[in-house]
């Protein structure tokens, strides 16, 4: 099974995507509409296990709990693999068809990955105003490589038939956002240099952007389960209640919060001045999303550190909403959460 990546890699009219967070699944159904798209209905519901990968068993049980918290019955689905369970890499390699690259990469991934991936599959994205023409030169192309585990992808596809559903497409979790800002906010997407920040459970995504092409991708160990448990700890309250303080009450905690999100900021930062020293171009906003976006004081911190805008975003801002009465008061504040599943669907339809 391929990994897709960038928008318009499929031609479905609609699809079901499962973003299979660490804590949080999130879901969301797109239909294409002319040449828009409709998001008819969401679901945010807790993982069935935190610290571990879920057996094919447990997936295909939740995919089904999955589709009774949409009102669906089993469908085709597009699934997002988390961060830690995918890598994303830009290499050189010679132009030649991608599914001769995916070969040469299954055969020698240490000479373009850096290390050895046995038992992995392979897709890759080349870069340049047309794919064929690059295909048929004879010098190097820049190529966007992704990789997962090829049990991992056999396990997924095993729990989806099992909870009688089939697969649109497999995509990695750090190309969501991406997707959805193209729509989502096209001028800063296809204008000048941007970043992205998606805080997962665990991890956090870190892309940057220049004229609508990424340029950066990393993952840094930081998300927002330290940010609430370092909450939890330091108040001497349980993990909900700190949760809940975090997003709706943060000024309380304002000290604790800038100490725990000092080194996303950190990292951030890094990756910021990196891009700006290779690219000679500036970064002039920063797009936050993830449930710990939901914060202002983190967005501020974000900001204080990195001298840049910072900002939530609604990864749906150019979809029509069909979605039932009671789903549509609650969108706009969830919304940050599910930027990764729609920009999922985006690849696949």
């Amino acid at each position: 099974m391929a990994l897709p990546f960038f928008n318009g890699a499929n031609t479905k009219d609609q699809t079901v995507s499962i973003d299979l967070g660490g804590r949080t699944t999130k879901a969301v159904q797109i239909q294409r509409k002319g040449a828009g798209f409709v998001l008819s209905r969401f679901a945010l519901i807790d993982a069935p296990v935190y610290e571990k990968t879920l057996s094919p068993e447990m997936l295909s049980e939740h995919l089904k709990n999955i589709h009774l918290a949409l009102g669906l019955k089993p469908r085709t689905v597009t699934l997002a693999i988390g961060v830690n369970d995918s890598l994303m890499r830009h290499v050189e390699m010679p132009a030649m068809p991608v599914d001769d690259m995916r070969q040469v990469l299954k055969m020698n991934s240490k000479l373009y990955l850096q290390q050895e991936l046995a038992g992995y599959v392979f897709d890759c994205h080349v870069f340049g105003p047309n794919e064929r023409q690059q295909a048929n030169a004879t010098k190097k192309t820049r190529v966007l490589v992704a990789g997962a585990k090829r049990q991992l992808i056999d396990d997924l596809q095993e729990s989806l038939k099992s909870a009688g559903c089939g697969t649109d497409a497999i995509v990695p979790a750090v190309i969501g956002p991406v997707n959805a800002l193209e729509h989502a906010v096209p001028q800063a997407f296809s204008q000048g240099a941007v970043a992205l920040v998606d805080i997962g459970f665990k991890s956090s995504s870190i892309s940057i952007l220049q004229d609508g092409e990424l340029i950066l991708n990393r993952v840094v160990s930081i998300g927002g389960d330290r940010l609430t448990t370092g909450l939890s700890e330091a108040m001497n309250i349980s993990y909900a209640e700190a949760e809940g303080i975090k997003v709706g009450m943060p000024t309380e905690v304002q000290a604790q919060l800038e100490s725990l999100t000092m080194p996303l900021g950190r990292e951030l930062r890094a990756s910021i001045d990196f891009f700006e020293h290779q690219q000679e171009k500036t970064v002039s906003q920063v797009f936050v999303s993830g449930a710990s976006a939901r914060s202002e004081s983190i967005l501020q911190i974000l900001q204080g550190e990195l001298s840049v805008e910072c900002k939530t975003w609604n990864p749906a801002a150019a979809f029509e909403l069909q979605l039932p009465p009671q789903q549509a008061g609650d969108f706009e504040h969830l919304a940050p959460q599910l930027s990764v599943a729609i920009g999922a669907a985006l690849a696949a339809i």
